[in-house]
């Protein structure tokens, strides 16, 4: 191994302590010439994946509704263990750390989310959403890599983007400064793979030895990352707690960074809902609370904003087995210290589903991106209409 090598095997090491063991490894990093800048993104968005798809009528309750209980007579939330946030809807009682950001306006949930002929398929609607595409169109680029390609971050920041968990960019994909931080063990299998030299010192292909050639980029990053700063705010054991950890400790020890993709999951409940939900929307609800406040350690709570997605709803009716089959529209939450809390959308009706007993969504996903673009980074609507193919309504969620 060459001694550059083994210097930039030290540097990646040497961002251990960040968070939990994480590496870092490369996306596609390249500087396009001519992207226009933006000052806007000093305000960091934290995407959470909610994978499997999380069942939204049991996340956020129109507990008042006869109709969600007649649905679900085994699993539906009973209505003196729902979390009020108003007459006709609440939050499962797992997410009690979220309480208080709703008592203080920076709770947002937006209801009815989806996209006209919706797809089913786990990896195909992931794909939608991640890619900000119609239902038909098949696109290669995550929305956040072609917003990061039309408007760039600034050139100081250790990425434009950065998704924490796994080598799975989503959003981020094929994203000209996008890092994945993965695990120790994962990235020095990328190192050895990535040698332009095989065993016999026979030239590798051309693939690898491009990865090779933008380890210098990669290098730059990681020796951008302080490893001497921690976080005195602590943070949950479990699984979500610690990409929660991972993320806001990057973000402690960088010099910026646009956007932060963490994911938590399972959520495809088909069977035995109940138990597994409740485990995942406490971690949920543990983590969110330990990135506000490490957010406001940093000094950094007003400008961020946390918005989940994941790739659809559940079936309104619960199945035979005490589950949920896969849906369409949804809810999610849009959280920050500049979020004006409250209700967004339009909650579907549960007397008037679809043919095949889903529920009608009200909300274009893709409005809670224009709104991110527009709203939260400063894109005009024409550079908002460019990266998500067309024009979509605005959300008043920012203050």
């Amino acid at each position: 191994m060459s001694r550059n090598r083994r210097d930039f095997l030290n540097a990646c090491a040497g961002t251990l302590a960040l968070g939990a063991g994480a590496c870092l490894a490369p996306g596609v990093w390249a500087q396009t010439p001519g992207r226009a800048a933006s000052s806007n993104y000093r305000r960091l968005l934290i995407l959470v994946e909610l994978k499997g798809a999380n069942d939204g009528l049991n996340t956020f309750i129109p507990y008042a509704d006869e109709a969600y209980h007649a649905l679900r007579p085994t699993i539906g939330i009973k209505r003196d263990q729902v979390l009020q946030l108003s007459e006709r809807f609440g939050l499962h009682p797992s997410l009690e750390p979220l309480m208080p950001l709703w008592s203080q306006g920076e709770l947002a949930a937006v209801t009815g989310v989806g996209y006209p002929n919706p797809n089913l398929s786990h990896f195909r609607s992931i794909e939608i959403w991640d890619t900000a595409s119609n239902s038909s169109d098949y696109l290669a680029d995550g929305w956040l890599a072609r917003a990061f390609a039309a408007v760039a971050p600034p050139r100081s920041f250790v990425a434009d983007g950065i998704a924490v968990g796994g080598g799975d960019l989503g959003p981020l994909a094929n994203g000209r400064r996008a890092l994945s931080i993965q695990s120790t063990d994962a990235f020095l299998r990328q190192a050895r793979l990535a040698d332009a030299n095989d065993a016999n010192g026979r030239a590798k292909n051309e693939a690898l030895q491009h990865i090779l050639r933008l380890e210098s980029e990669v290098q730059s990053a990681a020796l951008n990352l302080d490893p001497k700063v921690t976080l005195a705010s602590a943070f949950p054991n479990h699984a979500f707690g610690q990409q929660a950890k991972t993320a806001m400790q990057v973000i402690a020890a960088s010099p910026g960074v646009a956007a932060v993709r963490i994911s938590l999951g399972s959520f495809d409940t088909h069977q035995g809902q109940a138990g597994t939900q409740q485990a995942l929307l406490r971690q949920l609800g543990e983590g969110i609370d330990a990135i506000k406040r490490a957010c406001v350690e940093l000094g950094r709570w007003g400008d961020t904003a946390i918005v989940t997605y994941c790739e659809f709803g559940r079936r309104a009716r619960e199945n035979q087995s005490a589950g949920t089959d896969h849906g369409t529209a949804n809810t999610h939450f849009v959280i920050g210290g500049a979020v004006k809390g409250g209700l967004y959308g339009e909650h579907p009706s549960l007397t008037d589903l679809t043919g095949d007993g889903n529920l009608r969504f009200a909300t274009d996903y893709r409005s809670i991106y224009h709104t991110i673009l527009s709203q939260w980074w400063g894109f005009s609507a024409a550079q908002s209409a460019a990266v998500l193919g067309g024009r979509y309504a605005t959300l008043p969620l920012f203050g």
